[in-house]
């Protein structure tokens, strides 16, 4: 019997011997990777605002990505940059008030920014949305959500603060934590206080650590997210040999990819996600044998 179960054992062992890294890499290819639309399908309406993801939606895409800032008064907003300028009409309606920072403006002001004109004229009035606004509409959407906590150094305490808001939506129970929320953030250190405050979630880091510095990031970090042009097969398996927090392979989402051919390359990489702008044009080359 002892014999039988060395051998048994001996088998499996070389058995997951000849699966890596290579043949890992060629078992994962047959995984599609996740498509993500980034800040909504920005490609085809204006970033982070209900339309966007609304378009994702109609695109049957599940997952969209978007970004969380904090008004003057202490509001939590879906919007990319840390100054209103660039996708909204901030300038004329507040002409007064560079370099236009969001934590300078009270919701109350920012609801009356146009933050769809910019784009196209289809999109004139759109509104850039609160957090509770916009979960509300990916939940309606039956979408999943990859959020980012973007400049928490602006934000002291905007960890606690949206974990607390996606409680009162309804998405810290078992049914979103498994499969339709993640928490990222360019942030180690954010990730970390949301991972202490709330064990269960999700968590991402934006970035592309060396892998000598992984195990260290595995702690806290179920993901670990860097743009596609620092991506390479050998750096996915090295994400791929640790495991994170919650006991499962930490995995790879890689940002910004928007054509069919890098996108076919980033899954034979073995990534587990891909953000995208154009999510329809990256799952339609993900489809294609």
């Amino acid at each position: 019997m002892h014999a039988r179960a060395v051998a048994a054992t001996t088998t499996v062992l070389l058995g997951a011997t000849l699966l890596s890294p290579t043949s890992a890499r060629a078992a994962a290819a047959h995984t599609r990777p996740q498509v993500v639309a980034h800040r909504g399908a920005s490609a085809y309406a204006p970033e982070n605002t209900l339309p966007a993801i609304d378009r994702a939606a109609a695109l049957g895409i599940p997952w969209v990505e978007n970004d969380v800032q904090r008004t003057k008064d202490g509001v939590l907003v879906v919007v990319h940059d840390d100054s209103l300028r660039r996708t909204t009409d901030v300038e004329q309606v507040f002409p007064g008030r560079a370099p236009w920072k969001v934590k300078d403006f009270t919701a109350a002001e920012i609801a009356r920014l146009d933050a769809g004109s910019w784009f196209g004229h289809a999109y004139a009035r759109t509104r850039v949305p609160t957090l509770a606004q916009y979960m509300r509409r990916v939940e309606r959407n039956h979408q999943k959500l990859l959020l980012e906590i973007k400049n928490p150094e602006l934000y002291p305490g905007i960890e606690r603060q949206t974990l607390k808001l996606l409680g009162n939506e309804g998405w810290l129970d078992r049914r979103h934590l498994d499969g339709r929320l993640i928490v990222q953030s360019f942030s180690a250190g954010s990730l970390r206080i949301v991972h202490d405050l709330k064990p269960g979630v999700t968590t991402g880091f934006l970035g592309r650590p060396e892998p000598g510095d992984l195990h260290g990031y595995a702690g806290f970090a179920d993901l670990i997210n860097p743009s596609h042009g620092t991506l390479s097969a050998a750096y996915v398996s090295a994400v791929h040999a640790f495991t994170g927090p919650h006991g499962r392979r930490l995995r790879v989402f890689a940002w910004t990819v928007d054509d069919a051919t890098r996108a076919r390359t980033v899954a034979g990489y073995g990534a587990d996600g891909i953000i995208t702008d154009k999510p329809d044009v990256v799952r339609d080359a993900l489809n294609r044998p």
